[in-house]
């Protein structure tokens, strides 16, 4: 008899500017949500953000995630990456920090710390992207990821243009 590996608390961010973003956004907590070995702690609010990188492209919607996940950090990557790719994300074709239907990245699994390949943990731009911290402070303002909390690194950003949207009816 094999024991199931305890959950861990892992956060994610969400974001898109390709077509209706929000609904985009909402299909893709609907399939992390579903996905075997992952239950679904926390989202944030949707925020408009400016873009990033690319200045010259429409604003972002983004969003944050707690999840609690039995699966281990490759295995996430890899089924986000799928869920990215069944919402019309393709990676091969586009510009880095340009327009995307979808994109998800692994903001903190646990307490790991990981840099291989394709995978860095907790993620390497993490704290300095404020329409990340915005709403991962939100749901996880007082969480300790690399010894600091989002919400000591949001209050050292620039959140000028980043709104709260309402809820969607």
């Amino acid at each position: 008899m094999t024991a199931e590996a305890a959950p861990v608390r892992a956060y994610l961010a969400l974001g898109g500017n390709v077509g209706d973003s929000r609904a985009t956004l909402d299909r893709a907590v609907l399939a992390i949500s579903d996905a075997k070995g992952i239950q679904l702690f926390a989202r944030s609010s949707d925020y408009k953000t400016p873009p990033w990188g690319v200045t010259d492209q429409p604003p972002f919607v983004n969003l944050c995630l707690a999840i609690d996940t039995t699966l281990p950090p490759r295995d996430l990557l890899a089924r986000i990456q799928e869920i990215e790719r069944s919402l019309g994300r393709d990676r091969a074709h586009e510009q880095r920090w340009g327009p995307r239907t979808v994109d998800i990245d692994i903001l903190a699994y646990g307490d790991v710390t990981l840099d291989e390949p394709g995978l860095i943990l907790p993620h390497p731009r993490l704290f300095e992207r404020a329409f990340v911290l915005m709403p991962l402070t939100e749901i996880a303002g007082d969480a300790t990821i690399a010894g600091r909390t989002p919400r000591e690194a949001l209050a050292r950003l620039d959140t000028t243009g980043i709104e709260r949207l309402q809820p969607r009816r």
